[in-house]
């Protein structure tokens, strides 16, 4: 279990993936970018000089090798194919969802450093995440990320309340769209607010708040607290499950 703490040193228990793991995930999602490399090859219009065969190519190649992990990461927030069958996620240091800038960075990083321009084939992300203690390699650093499991034990929480002014709204959301580690996150959160100070409390609640409003899409009201609005989602949640 790795603990990823947050901007106001709240330590979050997530998962952390290791090398196995990333390894067989990336295997799979090269498998489909090389898929894809051979579709659009194989269609590929011919006609063309040399000179513009060859740059049309390699433009295919980049938009490919980078354009489908940001595309696919952005969409899923974090997750790409490879991931999904290894119960992967990418998440950014604090425990939040990725948006579009930390895949884009991520995609560039494996690209250009990780594994294919400079990366000797994965040589240089293999080197980097023996040696970082959340398994981050190259893209991850420079994107300000890391990659956790889904698939955690459950742990004994205390139930969070359902606030009654609430309640009401909280039972037309579709909370099918709330990612597991963004809940989890936010479980966290609920279960250490009495140990937080006062601007950790607001300022960790609100990022929280932002990720869950745009991820269920339902913002929270201006006048309602981060704390209320996070425990409604939560209590709401686990009412369905049960």
């Amino acid at each position: 279990m790795g603990d990823l703490v947050t901007g106001e040193a709240v330590v979050l228990d997530l998962r952390v993936a290791r090398l196995a793991s990333r390894a067989v995930a990336f295997a799979f999602d090269v498998a489909v970018q090389f898929g894809l490399l051979l579709l659009v090859f194989l269609i590929f219009p011919v006609g063309f000089d040399d000179a513009l065969q060859s740059a049309l190519a390699l433009t295919t190649t980049v938009a490919v090798m980078v354009g489908y992990p940001t595309a696919v990461e952005t969409l899923t927030r974090g997750r790409s194919l490879g991931k999904l069958v290894m119960g992967l996620r990418v998440v950014r240091d604090d425990g939040g969802a990725i948006r579009f800038r930390q895949a884009l960075v991520r995609a560039l990083g494996g690209f250009v450093v990780d594994f294919w321009v400079l990366g000797l084939g994965g040589a240089i992300a293999l080197f980097v995440s023996l040696f970082s203690a959340q398994g981050k390699r190259v893209g991850d650093y420079l994107a300000g990320t890391v990659v956790i499991h889904t698939r955690v034990p459950k742990r004994e929480v205390s139930p969070t309340e359902m606030p009654p002014q609430l309640a009401d709204w909280a039972s037309g959301l579709d909370l099918s769209l709330l990612p597991e580690d963004l809940a989890l996150a936010v479980r966290q959160y609920l279960t250490r607010y009495p140990e937080l100070n006062e601007k950790a409390k607001w300022d960790l609640g609100v990022r929280l708040a932002d990720d869950v409003g745009a991820a269920i899409r339902s913002p929270r009201a201006e006048y309602t607290h981060p704390h209320a609005y996070l425990a409604a989602v939560l209590a709401e949640r686990r009412r369905r499950a049960s």
